[in-house]
């Protein structure tokens, strides 16, 4: 077994009470007591001591059982491990290893971090337990895994054949770890031997996440496929790859790289309204969760498309038709208001929907079923039917039946509303194409899975109408700025949501011109034509 990488000096990890005069510690930890129980754990963990150091958790059977795994599963030998300048009760610390697997060993180092912490019982202090504290990968019920990686690996290629990689494109890591899961195998490549983190299954993840879980990823498991993939951290005998055809653009791939990368928590997708293949999406935060494909966010007045195409059908709508949007509307006990309390008097639909009038639809929800929408957005736009196939895991959108404020708070995408980027370019694809065409990024040809279909599509007079409103909101309403220039075959919407306890609301925008189609979310970005607006009109002019 390896020792650690410094020696453990002084006393007692824990400044626990050594006399019967001494009362119970309380408040934070002192920087002694951080600093004396971080390094005697660090330096049972080092040593192979799991009983010892897993005592110096606060939870003692979570901690052995994955400092035991460590060893065991993930066959990591002389372990070192260095701490860093601490930051309050937060320790940095650096890792480095051997992984053995069959005669054959590999260096692998690492950084991870982790916190001290006071129990209340007793006062002493101990390792608040994660399982990120062991890799920053792991969440909770994940394992690190040495061996035969169980799907091959996979070149995957853009839609010119031009190889894609993380190092290039780093919103696509984890798509590519999808992608690999699902497709490894077909693809024809053979398995070499890795260090892995494999995945607890979806909804098998008991206790404490680490700090690299997200209690956003509402993303469904279609196709056996996990939510959030495996992941190869080294490769200690390398297979063969097989190659993968997708959708992606190399050069819009690129622009949404570096266009998120300019802005703070932001994501874009762009799709082909003539067949629904996915060209590019990108995060700002790369590594983190992936919000394009699998955020589950109220989409504010994007939503408004969806709704309209309601509005439209049954009459209670038409574009240069005379159309109320007061200051002010109630219902279901909810007093709704527009964005500064404008109003405009006598004027017509086209008008409330390019100034983004929320009146002008809450004031309609007395004429609804309390189905309505949510039946217009899974027949018409294939929204929330939970049945996207696109290649990876997706979150599909949900459109809630709702009653009373909620089911109005819906008509302006409130209330249960919730979708993401993908989504939403979607709707902006199916505006411009006049049918829903599934989103995807592998063909269906490689797999033989069918793509989701929408149970009907908006009558032709219905599409013409919405393209209209869309291109005059891009011309004269809240988008005309981001939307200049852009001509003639061209629309969009803005929205922004509120959310609770954020200061700003998240700012939306989806479009289409010509046959590309976009949408992005800025969180916390304020207003849609402001904050996502610009993303996506650089979207549209890379592809141009």
């Amino acid at each position: 077994m390896g020792a650690a990488a410094f020696a453990l000096s002084g006393g007692s990890a824990s400044g626990e009470a050594t006399s019967e005069e001494k009362s119970v510690p309380t408040g934070p930890p002192t920087s002694a007591e951080i600093r004396a129980t971080s390094r005697e754990f660090l330096t049972a963990w080092a040593e192979g001591d799991v009983a010892r150091a897993a005592a110096l958790t606060d939870d003692r059977t979570a901690a052995r059982k994955a400092l035991a795994s460590y060893r065991k599963d993930g066959r990591l030998t002389k372990v070192r491990l260095k701490p860093g300048k601490r930051s309050g009760a937060e320790v940095p610390f650096k890792a480095a290893a051997m992984v053995s697997y069959e005669g054959v060993s590999k260096p692998y180092s690492y950084a991870s971090e982790l916190t001290v912490v006071r129990r209340k019982s007793d006062g002493k202090t101990l390792v608040d337990w994660r399982p990120s504290v062991l890799h920053p990968e792991l969440r909770p019920g994940d394992r690190l895994v040495t061996g035969e990686a169980g799907d091959p690996p996979i070149k995957a290629v853009d839609r010119k054949g031009a190889e894609l990689t993380a190092a290039k494109y780093p919103s696509l890591g984890a798509v590519l770890d999808s992608l690999r899961e699902k497709y490894g195998k077909k693809a024809g490549g053979t398995a070499g031997v890795e260090l892995r983190v494999v995945r607890a299954e979806d909804g098998k993840t008991p206790g404490k996440s680490g700090k690299s879980g997200k209690a956003e990823n509402d993303a469904k498991s279609k196709d056996g496929a996990k939510s959030v993939p495996d992941k190869t951290l080294v490769t200690i005998a390398p297979g063969t790859p097989g190659t993968l055809k997708t959708t992606f653009s190399g050069s819009l791939q690129a622009a949404a790289e570096r266009e998120t990368a300019k802005r703070k928590q932001a994501s874009v997708v762009v799709v082909k309204p003539s067949t629904g293949e996915i060209l590019a999406a990108a995060n700002s935060a790369p590594t983190g969760f992936n919000t394009a494909f699998q955020g589950s966010l109220a989409p504010g007045s994007t939503m408004k498309v969806v709704s309209a195409s309601m509005l439209l059908e049954k009459k209670l709508a038409g574009v240069d038709k005379k159309h109320p949007c007061p200051k002010y509307s109630t219902y279901g006990g909810w007093k709704f208001q527009n964005d500064d309390k404008f109003q405009i008097k006598n004027g017509t639909f086209r008008a409330s929907f390019a100034r983004s009038c929320n009146t002008a639809f809450i004031s309609q929800a007395k004429k609804l079923e309390n189905d309505s929408l949510t039946r217009q957005a899974q027949e018409v736009f294939g929204l929330g039917r939970n049945n996207w196939s696109i290649g990876v895991p997706t979150f599909d959108g949900a459109v809630p039946v709702q009653a009373d404020a909620q089911m109005a708070a819906s008509l302006i995408g409130q209330g249960g509303v919730r979708m993401n980027p993908l989504n939403m370019a979607s709707v902006a694809a199916t505006v411009k194409s006049g049918t829903f065409r599934q989103p995807y990024l592998v063909s269906p040809d490689v797999d033989d899975r069918t793509l989701a279909t929408a149970p009907r599509k908006m009558s032709g007079a219905t599409a013409a109408a919405l393209r209209d409103l869309m291109h005059y909101t891009a011309v004269a309403g809240t988008a005309a700025e981001p939307m200049r220039g852009l001509g003639a075959d061209s629309g969009a919407k803005t929205g922004s949501a509120e959310v609770d306890n954020q200061k700003k609301p998240n700012g939306w925008f989806t479009a289409y011109r010509g046959d590309l189609a976009s949408a992005a979310v800025v969180r916390e970005g304020g207003h849609g034509g402001e904050s996502a607006g610009p993303l996506v009109r650089a979207m549209l002019l890379a592809g141009s």
